[in-house]
């Protein structure tokens, strides 16, 4: 089989999602939702060939694969020696029924001979307990339900069954249709059925699209990424992950392996902005409902689960050797227990469209803001304490500048909230406190020997993540301190046009890959220093490692140029979002134009 890499389709419908090679074969389906077991779990099981699904085609000679435009279903076709073809279309049922949105742990499947006599084999190899083959099932009319304690799935189907029990190869004379799911019976008739599931769910991801705002340059590349975003969004609770895999390496053999199937805090101020220039308020309005939530306990953590009361406890799955056999494959993240206080900044920041964006039907209050004050003491009281940081070192604390610059912007924004809201004493309460943690770190953040904001205080190292001091307003671009610290940067962190979180050691030795988003960082900010032409460059540049798709994972190879990381990755697509839109030309002065 060949060896597709990160080249992947991501299929989804808001409650589970699964990846798809461009030979249709499913690679990765956590079942029933975004942070189950992997039912299919190819993608990570090394050199063994289980956990997938997927159709063969005797002398296959040609494939062709991409989504649906402007839908998250993907249609592949399948050519033979003799130009026999066949096309998948797969998806995952999506469309409004009933004044709400069906959105079930199903897999749709409709293969279809379009030219000659294909033959093909249609396999499908479950697995449970990340990695165990199912090897109970049982065969009724038109089904194949798969159980073993833990999961009870069902393929119902009218192809022949015996034919995918056996995985024999037959002639494909008709279309045929697959569902997976739950271990009930489908209650409807399959083959139309399929077709109606197709068309309503294709018409809602069009309908959807045409309601975003976006900018005139790069349409497709806003219009893809915004989809990937909506599909990492676990509507029922209205999270949104990092990602749909776990321990994707950051590089190969580096040990970098982690679980992304999580909600972090400190992506919520990038995703809400993201989602609010397209123009996407109800995901934009559930993510913030989400975080609020989490806001009003006793204790914030920096991560949570799509469910934020279940646990994360990091373990390792045995039974699974890893993406390309680079293991460790890890379930849950030992980020849960770390101190990020950057938490506090990020869940203010990304509520502050409540207080201002005109468009939400509940705006925020004296109340809200009173439950983000909470929040604003722990962030005064936790700016110059040391924490884990915005890469979660997991053997070392020191105080990182992002750290302690999210702490002043939440302080800053709660003193912007107060006066919105007319409340004088605690808007200067909160500008005093803003100033007097922004004086302190901006003289201790500052490294003259490096002549450069460092990545923490009393240390030389640098950090990508001080490209942000601008976008949250705490310097200006312009600052004569900022000006040489980019200067630094370039020098030290950027790789051809590729840009380094850090270079200096951690935990797991010196890194290997370059980490998507920052390179957007520095692009908005040479954007924002006039050096325009370079910033083009550097985007245009950026978008040629999307991949057939135009899917970012987290990090990308500096030798090879290959994407590497969890995938698709939500830090990745948003920040392509913000910098497209921020660079691109306006419809006023384009739309009419070469």
């Amino acid at each position: 089989m060949n060896d597709f890499g990160l080249d992947l389709a991501v299929i989804g419908n808001g409650r589970t999602a699964a990846l798809i090679e461009p030979s249709s074969r499913l690679v990765w389906w956590c079942f029933p939702r975004f942070d189950g077991d992997p039912v299919f779990c190819r993608l990570l099981a090394g050199n063994e060939e289980k956990g997938f699904c997927d159709v063969v085609l005797d002398g296959l000679a040609a494939t062709s694969s991409d989504y649906v435009r402007n839908t998250a279903l993907v249609s592949t076709i399948l050519t033979d020696r003799n130009d026999a073809a066949v096309r998948i279309t797969d998806f995952a049922p999506r469309f409004r029924e009933f004044d709400r949105v069906f959105r079930p742990s199903q897999l749709v499947r409709i293969i279809e001979p379009i030219a000659g006599l294909p033959r093909i084999v249609i396999r499908f190899r479950p697995t449970s307990r990340y990695g165990t083959p199912i090897s109970t099932r049982s065969i009724g009319s038109n089904h194949i339900s798969y159980h073993d304690g833990n999961v009870a799935l069902r393929l119902t189907t009218d192809a022949p069954l015996s034919y995918i029990d056996r995985e024999a190869s037959f002639v494909l004379t008709r279309p045929l249709h697959l569902v997976m799911g739950q271990d009930e019976p489908f209650p409807a008739a399959l083959a139309s059925t399929c077709h109606e599931f197709a068309d309503r769910t294709r018409d809602y991801w069009q309908e959807w699209v045409q309601r975003l705002s976006i900018a005139y340059d790069w349409q497709d590349v806003m219009i893809r990424a915004a989809i990937a975003l909506k599909l990492s969004n676990f509507e029922e609770t209205g999270a949104i992950i990092a990602a749909h895999t776990t321990s994707i390496p950051e590089a190969p053999g580096s040990g970098r392996t982690w679980d992304y199937r999580y909600c972090w805090m400190r992506d919520a101020y990038f995703v809400v902005k993201a989602l609010n220039r397209l123009g996407a308020t109800q995901t934009m309005e559930d993510f913030i409902s989400f975080i609020l939530g989490i806001a009003s306990e006793k204790i914030v953590r920096p991560v949570y689960s799509i469910v934020p009361s279940d646990p994360m406890e990091e373990e390792i799955a045995d039974n699974l050797k890893g993406y390309r056999g680079d293991g460790p494959v890890r379930i849950g993240n030992a980020a849960v227990h770390q101190i990020q206080h950057d938490t506090y900044g990020s869940i203010i920041l990304a509520a502050m469209p409540m207080f201002f964006d005109r468009r939400l039907p509940r705006p925020g209050d004296a109340g809200l803001f009173q439950l983000l004050e909470r929040l604003g003491v722990e962030a005064e009281r936790s700016a110059f304490a040391p924490d884990a940081g915005i890469w979660e070192y997991r053997g070392r604390a020191r105080i990182h500048t992002h750290s302690a610059a999210m702490c002043w912007a939440g302080c800053n924004r709660l003193g912007a909230i107060a006066r919105h809201l007319g409340i004088p004493d605690r808007a200067a309460h909160w500008t005093r406190t803003a100033e007097a943690i922004g004086a302190r770190l901006l003289d201790e953040a500052w490294n003259e020997k490096r002549g450069a904001f460092t990545a923490g205080f009393g240390v030389e190292d640098l950090d990508a993540s001080v490209l942000l001091l601008p976008e949250i307003g705490l310097v200006e671009a312009g600052d004569p301190r900022f000006v040489r610290t980019i200067e630094a940067i370039e020098r030290e962190l950027l790789r051809d046009k590729h840009v380094m979180r850090y270079t200096s050691e951690d935990d797991f030795g010196v890194p290997e890959s370059a980490f998507f988003v920052c390179r957007f960082w520095l692009i908005d900010v040479l954007w924002k220093l006039g050096r325009r032409e370079q910033a083009l460059d550097m985007f245009t540049d950026a978008l040629r490692y999307r991949n057939r798709y135009g899917l970012l994972a987290e990090h990308v190879h500096l030798k090879t140029g290959e994407l590497w990381g969890n995938f698709p990755q939500t830090y990745s697509m948003a920040g392509m979002i913000l910098t497209a839109m921020r660079l691109s030309r306006s419809w006023e002065d384009r739309y009419w134009h070469d």
